[in-house]
C-alpha cells in the first residue's frame, strides 16, 4: 500500500494551516512557497478540503484559509478521506475479486492491516501532532532560513 501524493500534500498543507492558524488566514501561495507544493496542485486539494468542511475561505485583504475546525477535531484521517484517498493494502480495493473474481487467501490479512492503518491515522488530530517536538524544530528551522533569505536594506552612513 502506498499514500499518494494528494494525500501527503493534502496533510502538509493543514499542517502548515494548523501550525499558523494564530497568525490568521493563510494563502494557497504562501503554502506552496513553503512546502514546495504546487499552486495549481493545491487549488484542487483545497476545493476538497473545503467541500469536506475542513477549510474555509477568507476574503479580502489579509484573506486566504483557515481551518474551519479547530485543530483537535481534525484527524489526519479526516484530511485523507476528504481528498478521495484510498486507505486500502488489498490488491482488489476491497472488492474481494483478488484471484480470478474469487477471494485470495491473503485477502483478510490486507484488509486488517487497512483497518489498523485507517485507525492509527483516525487517531492522531492536528492539534496532537502540531505539538510533537520534532515539527517544531522543523517549523523554528524553515522560520530561521527565511529570515537567513531576507537580507536587511543598507543604507549608507550620514556623514
Amino acid at each position: 500500500m502506498k499514500l499518494s501524493t494528494k494525500g501527503r500534500y493534502a496533510v502538509t498543507a493543514m499542517m502548515h494551516l494548523a501550525i499558523h492558524d494564530r497568525h490568521g488566514p493563510v494563502t494557497l501561495a504562501e503554502i506552496s512557497q513553503c512546502q514546495g507544493i504546487s499552486l495549481s496542485y493545491l487549488e484542487q486539494l483545497f476545493a476538497k478540503l473545503r467541500k469536506h468542511g475542513l477549510v474555509e475561505g477568507v476574503r479580502g485583504p489579509g484573506g486566504g484559509y483557515r481551518l474551519a475546525r479547530m485543530p483537535d477535531q481534525v484527524t489526519v484521517a479526516n484530511i485523507i478521506t476528504a481528498v478521495d484517498e484510498r486507505l486500502d493494502a488489498t490488491r482488489c480495493c476491497g472488492d474481494e475479486n483478488c484471484q480470478g473474481g474469487r477471494r485470495c487467501l491473503t485477502h483478510q490479512l490486507w484488509t486488517d492491516l487497512s483497518r489498523q492503518i485507517f485507525t492509527f491515522l483516525e487517531g492522531i488530530t492536528l492539534a496532537q501532532f502540531v505539538e510533537r517536538p520534532a515539527i517544531g524544530d522543523t517549523v523554528h528551522r524553515h522560520h530561521t532560513r527565511r529570515r537567513d533569505r531576507i537580507q536587511p536594506i543598507q543604507f549608507p552612513a550620514m556623514v
